[in-house]
């Protein structure tokens, strides 16, 4: 039973991981591949390991990379905010209707899905750009005198984000919401709780788990976006994921790129972690009471 996903992750997980951590550990050649090798044997009975620690060291000696890090930790962090300010009340809404109805905004939510993701983000273009709809729109109903300055800056790539990720949020939000017995809001109404008071006491506290799982699947892969930051962000943009591109693809400094990734794996794993930790608060103080 457990052989098929252990076997899914140490495939397409742990040892293409294992790849990009041995390439961390190398030191940038000219050639193909452009990294030399870590091991070595001397002769019939000597093996000699070399470490190249100095990719590692050259990201705590360059700003750019700490930036890249606390930039890319920034804005995902607004996107997710983004998202869970606006997923919830969508998430709640559809959990309050029934029939067709639930099924036809269900459906309007998985709609993006079925158009190219980056199709969907040139789309964004010819809404934020000088001369795009919003500037247009704007400029013609005199609320605006000149284009805003809406492409190019962290803005469009906090707004490609809340866009391109809402879903992921929303889903995991309904099936936490849909579970929820209403009974238990009509027994704070009776206990004198109001409307509002009763939301945030009673729905989100039990909807703690679809969060955590939301804003997992969305700040995760915010962090290390690439696609949206390279065409909204513009060359302001310094997200880790357009940092990686060039060390890969421009700079070819392929040990470089692999620590990039592997110290973005540390810090991610952190948060990982955590959440982990919130989504099983039932099994640990199980344990605890063992």
């Amino acid at each position: 039973m457990i052989a098929l996903p252990y076997g899914w992750h140490i495939l397409f997980f742990l040892i293409p991981f294992i790849i990009v951590l041995r390439i961390s550990f190398a030191e940038s050649i000219i050639g193909a591949p452009p990294y030399g090798e870590i091991l070595r044997w001397l002769d019939d009975s000597f093996l000699q390991i070399r470490l190249n620690l100095g990719n590692y060291l050259f990201l705590l000696e360059d700003e750019l990379y700490l930036k890249s890090y606390m930039e890319s930790l920034k804005i995902a962090a607004i996107a997710t905010t983004g998202c869970l300010i606006l997923g919830y009340p969508m998430a709640y809404g559809i959990t309050r209707v029934t029939g067709v109805w639930r099924t036809v905004l269900l459906m309007l939510v998985i709609l993006p899905f079925w158009t190219s993701f980056l199709i969907r983000i040139y789309a964004w273009i010819g809404l934020l750009s000088t001369k795009g709809l919003i500037n247009s729109a704007l400029i013609s109903l005199g609320l605006i005198s000149e284009p805003l300055s809406l492409m190019d800056n962290n803005f469009a790539v906090a707004i490609g984000l809340i866009y391109s990720y809402l879903p992921f949020m929303i889903l995991p939000l309904y099936a936490s919401l849909e579970k929820i017995d209403m009974s238990y809001l009509e027994a704070a109404y009776d206990l004198g709780c109001k409307p509002l008071t009763a939301f945030f006491k009673v729905i989100i506290p039990l909807s703690y788990r679809g969060i955590v799982g939301g804003t997992m699947l969305v700040f995760i892969p915010s962090v290390g976006e690439f696609v949206i930051p390279a065409l909204l962000g513009g060359s302001d943009s310094i997200m880790i994921g357009k940092v990686l591109w060039n060390e890969f693809f421009f700079n070819n400094d392929w040990p470089l790129a692999c620590s990039l990734v592997v110290t973005l794996f540390i810090v991610l794993f952190i948060p990982i972690l955590l959440f982990q930790k919130l989504l099983s608060p039932d099994e640990q103080s199980q344990e605890e009471d063992d």
